[in-house]
Formats: C-alpha cells, structure tokens, sequence
C-alpha cells in the first residue's frame, strides 16, 4: 500500500507530529474506549449465533428437506467456505478504507445474510445464501480483533480484544435457547432471520465511533491519529507515548515490509509460525465440533432430542462463562501460559468422552452422566484456554505495515480449520465410530500444547510496537520473557 500521506503532518497542517501539549483530552474517553471494544464485538455475537443457530434448527432443516448426511454436512459447514473467502477479502478492505469501514460494510453483509438464508426456499439457495452469509462472519474475525486491537492500550488489550470471544459466547448461547425454546413456536426461518437486528444495531453504531489511530496514522498523517487517539487516551503521555513508537516503527519500514511481500521476511516467520499454528489448533480441536454437531452425537449415542439440545445448550453456557473468565485473567496469567494450563485438560476430557461413546451407556445410567460430564469438561477447559487465546495472538502478533493482510491470514486459517472439521466431523464418524472421533480429536489437543510449549512466546503486557521490534531483534522466542519485550 502506497502512504501519499506523510506521517509527520496530516495536509494543510503544520504542527510536529509530537506536539500533544495543546491536545483537548476528552472526559469520556475510558467510556468512548469500552464502547467501542463492546460495540465492535457484538459482531462476534453475531459470528456465535449465525454459525451455533444450525445446532437447534439443522434438525427442523433436515426434517423439511429430508436432508443426508452430506446435505446435512453441506449446510452447517457453507457458513465457513464463505468465512474464508470473506477473511482474506476484507484485509483488502481494512487496509484500503479503514478497520471502522470494514466493521460497516460487514455487518451490512451480515444483515442481508440473515435475511436471505431465512428465506430460502429450498436447501441449494440455503446453502448459498449461508456462504453469503459467511462473507461477514469470516470478515469480522478479520477485521474486529485487529480494530480493537488498535484502540487499546497495551495493558487492557488483551481483555478488550477477548471481549469479541465473549460476544461469541452469548451468540452461541443465544442461538441454543432458542433452538430449544422457540424451534416448535418459531420454526427455523424466525430463529435465523432475528440476527438481523443486533446486526443494525452495530451498523448504526459505527458511524459514531473513533478510527484506529494506526491506520489513521498510515493513511492520514499523524496529527489526525492523534486526534483519533485523544477519544480513546485519558493522558497527554499516553498519547505520547503511542505516537512515538508508531513514528519509530513506521519511518523503519521499507516497500519490501509492506503487505503480502512483508510476509515472506524470515524475521516476520515467528510471529506467522506462532499465530497461525494457534490459530488451526483453536478450530481443529474439537471445538466447533461440539457447537455444531453435539445434539446429533448425543441423539445417536441414545439420548432423545430434547435431552440432546439442553446438553447443547449446557454447551454453550460453559463456553460463555469460561470465555468471559478467560478474558478476565488472560492479561494477568498471560496468553502462553493460560493455553499450557488448560490444554492438557482437554485432552483428559476428550480421553473420557470417546470411552464413554465406545461403551454406549443406557439412558439414565451412571455412564450417560459421565458422557454429559466429559463433554462439559471438554468444553471448560478449550473454551477457557486456547479460544481466549486464539483470537487474540492474530490481532497481536503481526507489523502494522502487513497487519491487514496477516490478520486475513490468520482469520482465513481460522475458518478453513473449521472447514476442515465441519465438513469431515460425520464422515470421521462414520469411519471410525464416535468414540474414535473423540479420540482423534484428544490427539489433536494433545499436538496444540506441544506446539504451544515450542513455538509460542508471551505476548502479555507487551505493545504493539514493542512485540514488532523483537521480531525485528530476532527475539521474538518462547524462551524471551514478555518483561524483556516490554523494555524496547
């Protein structure tokens, strides 16, 4: 990308870039800060109920199409072909027009999306108007983290940014109280097409609320980032600060550090190594798995449908809540070491549910429970550890001058992982049985710690600018302490 905008002054200003000492600070800005972090992350309850929906209402859809198995499989997984493509589309757009352009252009995509899948009138145009859909879904994995990502300070980024998994969270526990209360009064249709709400709601938004001060800086000059700073900064030495280290980082970048070519500088391969491995592990864990496909699992392990959709929807609830826990403590017990936490305990989990679906317990006995118990245990630990975790390292982890391409990257990894999951979770099943899906899955776990122990550093407590030059120093490692990085 071209910078026709010098960063030292915005056009027709004079003013140096660091010249903050007459800057009005606004009173509402730790206010301004938190609503626009809750504002943007609404769309990943957006991204939660649109893609957890299908839970509850694939078994009206099957009944009403008479869907296979591989219609069934074509359905739930549409939502994530259109993900990736919308992932690697929008980076083009938050590098052209702006993080808070492309959050707009998103939820009008997500607004239209709803409206058409709950119209379709046939399981072809569904599946179509699903990909559609999966355009915003993918394009807000994209695009949110890295906008909130840009407005937060380097101390409360990582609790602002995990607000987006939270959102997620409420979706998904959402789309299962519904699909449980409402799929006899509703039908499916309703239950899709009221995403559309919460969706102009964010649109309407939007309009009111700050840029990213970085791209703002890249695009429009410094004095114009300061301006979108002194919205989200309660000090004149924040701002500072922030403009300092967004100077130093940009007058070192040259054309080769720009864009998809920045991304095969091997000083830049730690943080692509790093992101991008948690970034397959968070999808290919099991995870979505659980949200998309658990009442089928449970209903083909014996228990009835309504008993198979309160499991989902104590599914979701445990997502919520450990999600939200996640975000709460994840800037304290820090990224890496969270993941090395909870991860083993996901492997334990998923050890204990594929034993429990080899030995097919009858209904009501001990070993039905302890099939309930290890599917929420799986969920306690996952969705506690490297969900928090997995969004957050993409919105973190890459330069600002090839930010929006990588965070497309990370984004499209994220849903070809799922992709991958979705549209093999019942033809594994088949393959070999329940409980050997289960145990796959344990290996996978199982791998993302040992990657996470070898390849992933701390990021915690580190800015943005400071997690850029210890790639640049060749220090971005698992063994360099996150104190030593929040020294540059």
């Amino acid at each position: 990308m071209s910078h026709s905008v010098p960063l030292t002054t915005a056009p027709g200003q004079d003013r140096p870039a660091e010249s903050v000492e007459h800057v009005e600070l606004l009173p509402t800005a730790r206010r301004t800060l938190l609503l626009a972090a809750v504002v943007a992350a609404i769309c990943g309850g957006l991204y939660g109920y649109d893609t957890g929906i299908i839970s509850g209402a694939l078994l009206l859809i099957t009944k009403e199409f008479s869907l296979s198995s591989t219609l069934q499989e074509l359905v739930a997984s549409a939502i994530l072909l259109g993900a990736v493509i919308g992932a690697l589309g929008t980076g083009f757009l938050s590098e052209r027009y702006g993080r808070r352009t492309s959050v707009i252009i998103v939820t009008a995509v997500f607004i239209t999306g709803a409206l058409a899948c709950s119209f379709a009138p046939d399981v072809y145009a569904l599946i179509v108007a699903r990909v559609y859909l999966g355009f915003a879904v993918g394009g807000s994995t994209q695009v949110v983290p890295m906008y909130i990502s840009e407005l937060a300070p380097a101390e409360r980024r990582g609790t602002l940014v995990t607000m987006f998994n939270v959102a997620i969270g409420v979706g998904i526990f959402a789309a299962n109280v519904i699909g449980f209360a409402a799929r006899t009064a509703w039908g499916w249709r309703p239950m899709i097409a009221i995403a559309a709400l919460p969706a102009l709601f964010v649109f309407v938004c939007m309009f009111f609320l700050p840029r990213s001060p970085r791209w703002t800086a890249e695009n429009r000059g410094i004095p114009e980032a300061i301006d979108e700073l002194r919205k989200v900064r309660e000090s004149r030495r924040e701002i500072r600060h922030e403009v300092r280290q967004i100077r130093e980082n940009a007058d070192s970048v040259d054309e080769a550090n720009r864009g998809w070519r920045g991304l095969t500088q091997p000083w830049v391969r730690p943080a692509l190594v790093a992101a991008l491995g948690v970034a397959f592990f968070t999808q290919c864990g099991g995870l979505e798995m659980m949200i998309y496909y658990a009442p089928t699992f449970l209903r083909d392990a014996g228990f009835g449908n309504d008993s198979a959709l309160l499991a989902s929807l104590g599914v979701s609830i445990v997502y919520l809540l450990m999600t939200f826990l996640g975000s709460r403590f994840v800037d304290r017990i820090g990224r890496r070491r969270l993941m090395l936490i909870m991860g083993p305990g996901s492997v334990l989990s998923l050890l204990g549910l594929g034993l429990m679906f080899a030995l097919h317990p009858d209904k009501g006995s001990v070993g039905s429970y302890l099939t309930i118990a290890f599917l929420l245990l799986f969920m306690v630990f996952n969705s506690g550890g490297i969900q928090v975790v997995g969004w957050l390292l993409g919105a973190e982890m890459f330069p600002l001058s090839m930010r929006g391409q990588a965070t497309s990257l990370h984004a499209a990894t994220l849903w070809g992982s799922d992709l991958l999951v979705t549209a093999t979770a019942l033809t594994l099943v088949n393959l070999i049985t329940l409980g050997g899906t289960m145990w796959f899955y344990a290996g996978v776990n199982l791998l993302s710690v040992l990657f996470v122990f070898f390849f992933v550093p701390e990021t915690t407590g580190a800015s943005l600018e400071d997690i850029e030059i210890a790639l640049k120093k060749g220090e971005f490692r698992p063994t360099r302490a996150h104190r030593a990085i929040r020294n540059y």
